[in-house]
């Protein structure tokens, strides 16, 4: 399974959730999810990604705002916003996942879809989450 591939299509469908109707459920165009090579447990990391991400939102983004110090989530770039919530999404609810993979992948994500400027502030962010959820 390639991860960082599914984490890029969660990466995709958050984006594209920022503009949908609030409160409709969003359910993934077909071009959306994995060529038809990849393999299915790719497409499945990748809607749990973005199903987990949706269904614990509120919590993520409390998360986000309290670690952001000073920062509004609606002032941040979108992008960086939605690699954080899926990130942040693993950190607490992905025990089988380390902390410090999550982190690697967001930001290499990060360099591919966003600023330079982005690398590390989302690099803090998440550190300092982790830290966090570690001393809890």
């Amino acid at each position: 399974m390639n991860r960082r591939k599914a984490r890029e299509y969660a990466l995709q469908m958050l984006f594209q959730h920022e503009y949908t109707v609030e409160g409709q459920d969003f359910i993934p165009p077909d071009d959306a999810l994995p060529d038809k090579k990849d393999k299915a447990v790719t497409k499945e990391f990748a809607e749990e990604l973005v199903k987990g991400t949706r269904r614990h939102i509120e919590e993520i983004d409390r998360v986000i705002h309290e670690a952001a110090e000073h920062w509004d989530m609606k002032r941040m770039a979108v992008v960086d916003r939605n690699i954080l919530r899926f990130a942040v999404y693993e950190i607490l609810f992905r025990n089988d996942i380390p902390s410090a993979v999550t982190i690697n992948e967001a930001l290499e994500i990060a360099k591919k879809y966003s600023s330079a400027e982005s690398v590390p502030f989302i690099n803090g962010l998440l550190d300092k989450i982790a830290r966090d959820r570690a001393k809890a």
